[in-house]
């Protein structure tokens, strides 16, 4: 399978991207939008190989995070969609399947509202659009954290990447920012998304349930799973799989299927 590495010139930023294997007529290419603190090998490095059979996979990593340097810009969802729309430009991709996990699905939910001719079909993984979607203590959990509290796996894919000093602790800052200073959107933000779309939770998930069968209720022509597992681990996440695959094997069939229908 071939792989093409490359940046995107996207305004101020350089968007590093990946295609793998070559792109099929009539088929939209999927493109993979990573969690906080992750890269594209690290988010779905093990999910990657088993969806290129049938269709080119595209892979992208935001500002500050893997090979994509930070600028001094302010890092949002919406600018991490906007980015990913130019990308997609650049790369004369007019329009992909998108699957986005957690921090990912939330500039994947912006990406199709946005820029609706981009996303053909959405799935949003382990993502939430109000805070009260999060389990019990989450948001203190967030408040208290520190560069201690990264996942360790995280801290050496990204020292290993980008070793110079204070990269990790700017990585770290982008995101719990970010995340902490989330705002509840209202229902006509999801109601603006055009594209089918499938939202995906685990049982044992951040976000509940409850609050993912809100989301499919909420965005017109939308589906709801609820998978057995937690926070990524049925997506292959590296943190939260630990190198045990069975639940993605088990997922993947799920995503296949809603791909292509």
């Amino acid at each position: 399978m071939s792989v093409h590495k490359g940046y995107a010139d996207v305004g101020a930023l350089r968007m590093y991207y990946e295609l793998h294997g070559e792109a099929r007529p009539g088929r939209a290419p999927l493109l993979l939008v990573h969690g906080s603190g992750s890269t594209i090998d690290s988010n779905f490095g093990e999910l990657l190989p088993l969806l290129t059979g049938t269709r080119q996979v595209v892979g992208v990593e935001e500002q500050g995070h893997g090979h994509t340097e930070g600028t001094g810009r302010p890092f949002t969802f919406e600018h991490s969609a906007d980015d990913i729309a130019t990308a997609l430009e650049r790369l004369d991709i007019p329009h992909a399947d998108v699957l986005g996990f957690s921090t990912g699905g939330i500039v994947s939910m912006r990406l199709a509202a946005r820029h609706p001719s981009r996303v053909r079909r959405l799935i949003v993984a382990s993502a939430f659009y109000r805070r009260d979607g999060l389990v019990d203590g989450f948001w203190d959990g967030l408040r208290n954290a520190t560069l201690d509290s990264m996942p360790a796996i995280y801290k050496d894919i990204d020292r290993e990447l980008n070793p110079a000093p204070r990269h990790l602790e700017q990585l770290f800052e982008l995101d719990s920012e970010r995340t902490s200073g989330f705002k509840d959107w209202p229902d006509s933000a999801l109601q603006a998304i055009s594209s089918p779309t499938l939202v995906l939770v685990g049982d044992q998930d951040i976000v509940t349930p409850e609050h993912a069968a809100s989301m499919a209720r909420t965005i017109p022509n939308a589906r709801l799973a609820v998978v057995p597992g937690n926070h990524g681990n049925y997506l292959g996440e590296i943190a939260a799989s630990a190198g045990d695959t069975s639940l993605m094997q088990a997922t993947v069939p799920l995503l296949r299927w809603f791909l292509d229908s």
